[in-house]
């Protein structure tokens, strides 16, 4: 067990001086920039290529969810009238809207330099994606065939009238359009649904195997079969993306049922308004005009884009990679950890000193089982869990269940309202409730974001409690995928304050204040305020302070302010922020002593920590939370102090190499820009390989940390892997 320290602060008021415009960045502006990061690693020749194809259909799909969630509360907003302007960069809703569109089109040129230079490089592995430029006349023959046979009679052409008017158009799906003219010169526009079960995306070409065509391009090619009385004058796919911003927050009533509510918000969000049109081709302008009336969409909200409007298809690329390992990353599996020995029950080792997890380098094991211990355990009074994204088939879910089928009191927050993941847990609350726990579904106005489990046990000593508190979801599958912590403590005190947040879920009410915990909404933002504070104050007093900071993003204004008044007093702040990040360093008198790092790699970087101060007087915690004004306001989040000497060591060691990723790691420059560390990215044939790349890491390997694959490198050396999995693990 770690040292019990009281870690309570006085709650005081934080009025910052005005602080110059030029220190913030806007947050969908930040985040934008973020993804262009992660479109630049599917153009990072250091990148195997079939790893590269990951990152571009990423960088599609994180563009998606940004246009449904935050676009789409842009235009929300606008349409209810409101153009008020945020408050930091003070632009107006407006204003914002037309920011993100130019800069999403920018972005839309730099994907299509990428993805041409990706499928011309997948040449040399016999792998094309082709147009009927490229075909011969008896392959030409062959596709009409298969179009006539396999794909024609399971289309549903339209022509646009009175009689039928404009289709609904389903979220993200691809549809052609087509521009007609009959026999007496009439206008009309034709449209033929290009999503199907039945038929493949990819085609390949009989005569040249790892040849394809994509499905969409063939039907749009032999689009004048199905409109055979009409001249086509234009023609090409679209993909609308629509408003997904639901406010669940209407569900707060007392009379109605918050999971069939749940559900129907869920239908609901299948039908709202557009928010972007996608075009492959261009299409001349009174026609895209008179498409975006149809759609019910403003114009400057149509992109032109020269690439498919669904990469979901490089996946099926990769299949045809396989075998080829070099074209992958190595394959690692998650290792034992060094400090737990798996032939011994985990319960009496997490008496004895407080555990860490780091994953993915280390394996979820140990908590999953430490949860079967405990359901079996006669020791084991009940076991109090909160659960926002699961796995398929969780393994979790599963122990809990067997928790309760041997009688244990189990309690179960089910946070309904996990975006695109409502359907999956309310099917999972339903799962729970059949199986005898007790299921608590979300918390009012507040969404539950914490990752806590808390286990009370009646021993011979009295009551006892053994507490996990995690930086990410329990969930086996992103364990492996995102970098995450999960403490594992017998701390009394901080089992008595997560007993404390427990008890409030099941009153229906957020905690107002507990001694140890972090936590929001109520006692997390203030602490974190305090604690800069206190480092502020030191340095204005002589001493040495420091703060250390790691999360996904940065956007709460009163906790921005708070870092920048310290900077401006001298404090040394280091944070390492992956995505959004909406304060600006390096502006003299404001920001110069800040340095913001991001790493965008083969891992999701997801953990969190927070460092104050420095030798005896150094607090760290990690937690939930990002410095967000939702995580901060609007959630249940949690965060804990890591008490263990040697575990602090170990947080700081895994900090400093992250703030010091050579190969992955960016850094924030004054500008708003990001900068490589090493050999600037360019997408030509100056760029070093991979070959060249390593030559230059043996000549120097002091100059080049990739901090996830060390990470790594470090677990294996620390557990090797058994021969007989040496074999399969490379």
């Amino acid at each position: 067990m770690g040292e019990k320290t009281n870690l309570s602060v006085c709650k005081t008021d934080y009025v910052p001086e005005s602080i110059p415009a030029e220190c913030y960045c806007n947050r969908e502006l930040s985040w934008l920039s973020f993804n262009e990061r992660v479109l630049e690693e599917a153009g990072n020749p250091s990148v195997p290529i079939a790893e590269r194809l990951t990152f571009i259909s990423i960088f599609q799909s994180n563009l998606d969810e940004f246009f449904m969630v935050r676009v789409g509360s842009l235009r929300t907003q606008q349409e209810n009238g409101f153009d008020d302007c945020e408050n930091k960069t003070k632009m107006t809703v407006s204003q914002q809207i037309s920011a993100i569109l130019s800069r999403v089109k920018e972005l839309e040129l730099k994907k299509t330099k990428i993805y041409e230079q990706l499928m011309g490089e997948l040449e040399v592995y016999g792998i094309r994606i082709i147009n009927f430029n490229r075909l011969s006349n008896e392959e030409r023959k062959i596709l009409e065939q298969y179009f006539d046979s396999n794909i024609a009679p399971f289309l549903s052409p339209m022509i646009i009238g009175k009689q039928q008017p404009f289709p609904f158009l389903t979220n993200k799906e691809l549809n052609a359009v087509v521009l007609l003219s009959n026999k007496n010169g009439k206008n009309k526009m034709g449209i033929v649904p290009c999503t199907n079960t039945i038929f493949k995306r990819l085609i390949e070409i009989p005569s040249r195997p790892g040849t394809f065509m994509l499905c969409e391009e063939l039907i749009l090619h032999f689009v004048t079969k199905l409109f055979s009385h009409y001249t086509v004058h234009e023609k090409s796919v679209i993909r609308i993306t629509r408003n997904a911003d639901i406010d669940e927050h209407d569900a707060i009533d007392e009379d109605l049922d918050y999971r069939n509510f749940m559900e129907g918000l869920i239908k609901m969000r299948k039908r709202m308004s557009p928010v972007r049109l996608e075009l492959s081709r261009k299409i001349e302008l009174n026609a895209k005009k008179e498409l975006a009336s149809f759609v019910k969409i403003s114009e400057d909200a149509v992109i032109d884009c020269a690439t498919p409007l669904d990469m979901k298809f490089v996946f099926k690329l990769r299949e045809y990679l396989h075998g080829k390992k070099h074209l992958f990353y190595k394959r690692r599996l998650p290792r034992p950890s060094h400090n737990i020995d798996m032939r011994r029950r985990v319960i009496p080792q997490i008496e004895k000193k407080d555990l860490l997890l780091f994953y993915p380098f280390e394996s979820m094991k140990p908590f999953l089982t430490l949860l079967h211990e405990a359901a079996s355990d006669e020791s084991v009074v009940s076991i109090k869990i909160t659960l926002y994204r699961l796995a398929d088939k969780s393994k979790i879910v599963d122990a809990l269940i067997e928790a309760a089928e041997n009688g244990k009191e189990v309690v179960v927050l089910v946070e309904l309202r996990a975006r695109f993941d409502e359907a999956n847990n309310i099917e999972i609350s339903r799962i729970l409730e059949d199986s005898g726990c007790r299921v608590i579904y979300g918390l009012g106005e507040y969404k539950v974001h914490s990752k806590l489990c808390l286990i009370t046990r009646n021993t011979g000593r009295g009551l006892s409690y053994i507490t996990q508190i995690g930086t990410g979801n329990y969930n086996e599958k992103t364990a492996e995928l995102y970098t995450d912590f999960s403490l594992m403590t017998a701390n009394q005190d901080i089992g008595c304050d997560s007993a404390t947040v427990f008890q409030n879920f099941l009153l229906g009410e957020v905690v107002d204040y507990v001694p140890f915990l972090l936590v929001a909404p109520n006692c997390f933002q203030s602490k974190i305020i305090e604690y800069i504070e206190a480092e502020k104050e030191k340095k204005l007093a002589g001493n040495e302070a420091y703060i250390g900071i790691k999360i996904n993003s940065l956007t709460d204004k009163t906790i921005i302010d708070a870092l920048i008044q310290a900077s401006r007093a001298g404090v040394k702040i280091d944070m390492c922020v992956r995505g959004i990040c909406c304060l600006v360093p390096g502006i003299p008198g404001w920001t110069e002593n800040i340095r913001v790092v991001s790493i965008v790699g083969r891992f999701l970087e997801h953990s969190r920590i927070y460092m104050f101060g420095k030798g005896t007087e150094e607090k760290i915690f990690i937690g939930s939370a990002d410095f967000m004004t939702r995580n901060m306001v609007r959630r249940v989040e949690v965060g804990v102090p890591v008490l263990d000497k040697d575990l602090k060591s170990r947080i700081k060691k895994i900090f400093d190499s992250e703030m010091n990723d050579t190969e992955k790691g960016r850094i924030l420059k004054s500008d708003g820009s990001y900068e490589r560390r090493k050999e600037k990215i360019a997408f030509d044939d100056s760029v070093p390989s991979e070959s060249e790349r390593k030559h230059k890491e043996k000549e120097n390997p002091a100059k080049f940390l990739n901090s996830q694959e060390y990470f790594f490198e470090l677990a294996y050396k620390r557990a090797p892997l058994k021969k007989k999995l040496l074999k399969n693990a490379f």
